[in-house]
């Protein structure tokens, strides 16, 4: 899958989000979409480095106490 891929699907996922809404104002739609793909993104990439923290991180291009803070938050620790 590539990022386009997954962009499509972000895309196809908001479209029938406003589709569902049904005339209703939407509300918070950055944060929802943040939280709905960070704690998937997180187990998966954290199973692809076999738990291993520093690694996951590094796959993550982020920090290890910033992977920490998040995984802390999505109750994944």
């Amino acid at each position: 899958m590539s990022q386009q891929d997954i962009s499509a699907c972000v895309q196809g996922a908001l479209e029938q989000y406003f589709r569902d809404l049904d005339g209703e104002k939407p509300c918070a739609i950055y944060e929802m979409v943040l939280k709905s793909i960070e704690r998937p993104m997180l187990e998966i990439v954290l199973e692809k480095a076999g738990n291993n923290q520093t690694l996951a991180a590094e796959m993550l291009g982020i920090n290890r106490n910033t992977l920490r803070k998040k995984l802390t938050e999505h109750q994944l620790l």
